[in-house]
């Protein structure tokens, strides 16, 4: 497994650790629909919370959250237009972000609520 893809699958698992330990329930991980792809679906004080999971080894370049773009939010939008659908959910949802900075000392988690609406 190439070293980027290690680090993204320990950085989801951390951020649906994390999340849990908040109390959120998680309801998919890697959700997919057509060729996108949803990093966490979970409930949390009666909302649907969708959750982009950012990882990086360092911030040298920014910091994770910021790699985050339009055309990402709107395929996000798209999955979870389609999830929504499909199940008949009628609750509120908010779109969050888990960023997630981990070198060889220590993992910083960062959790954005509210990290960006329907555009």
């Amino acid at each position: 497994m190439a070293k980027h893809n290690q680090l993204g699958r320990e950085g989801e698992n951390a951020a649906c650790n994390y999340l849990q330990q908040k109390g959120y329930q998680i309801l998919e991980r890697n959700y997919r629909y057509h060729r996108n792809e949803v990093d966490i679906i979970a409930t949390y004080e009666d909302k649907l919370v969708v959750v982009e999971v950012k990882s990086r080894s360092s911030d040298y370049f920014g910091d994770p959250e910021d790699f985050v773009s339009n055309t990402q939010i709107k395929s996000i939008v798209n999955v979870i237009d389609a999830y929504i659908q499909q199940r008949d959910i009628d609750i509120e949802v908010r779109f969050d972000i888990v960023s997630i900075t981990k070198t060889s000392k220590n993992l910083q988690i960062n959790h954005i609520e509210d990290a960006f609406y329907c555009i």
